[in-house]
């Protein structure tokens, strides 16, 4: 299942300062905390490939982004990526609403997220270099269902960029 990405990579480990700025937009839809995280993706000096021909975020069940009212993927990333030439598309849509995942073990997680996303109607992913992107990365498998979509799909390559992650 793992050949399913290509290259992966955290740009913070998810704990102290990252940690807290990830709760506050994601829980309590605090965009304020958008300058903080957008200049520490500055910093990173990340290069990526100049290769992908776009980034698709990790998509919320459209319940969730109603309440939320907007998607913290999306709105962590799209300056950035739009700095660096990256379009940012909505190529994969969530089809079944699922509870928050933090306190399931990866199997759980993986049972949970079988059949929750799909390809969006106007997805054109064949032959595509993708980056796909989401906020933390736990156990990898809301990751590895994105991805499995991605490829079915056709993608060349599908590589991984988060945020935090809680490995090391």
């Amino acid at each position: 299942m793992r050949s399913l990405i290509g290259t992966a990579w955290a740009l913070g480990v998810y704990r102290g300062g990252l940690r807290s700025l990830i709760h506050a937009l994601k829980y309590k839809k605090q965009r304020s905390t958008l300058p903080y995280i957008e200049t520490f993706l500055q910093q990173t000096g990340l290069v990526l490939a100049d290769d992908y021909d776009f980034a698709v975020p990790v998509p919320l069940h459209r319940q969730r982004e109603k309440w939320r009212g907007f998607n913290q993927v999306e709105v962590i990333f799209r300056s950035w990526l739009a700095a660096k030439g990256i379009p940012l598309r909505r190529a994969l849509v969530r089809t079944k609403k699922t509870a928050p995942l933090y306190d399931h073990t990866p199997q759980e997680r993986r049972e949970i997220l079988s059949q929750a996303f799909a390809l969006s109607d106007d997805a054109a992913v064949a032959g595509r270099n993708i980056l796909l992107l989401d906020d933390i990365l736990t156990t990898g498998a809301t990751l590895f269902a994105c991805a499995a979509v991605l490829k079915r799909a056709g993608a060349a390559r599908v590589d991984v960029l988060v945020f935090a992650s809680d490995h090391r």
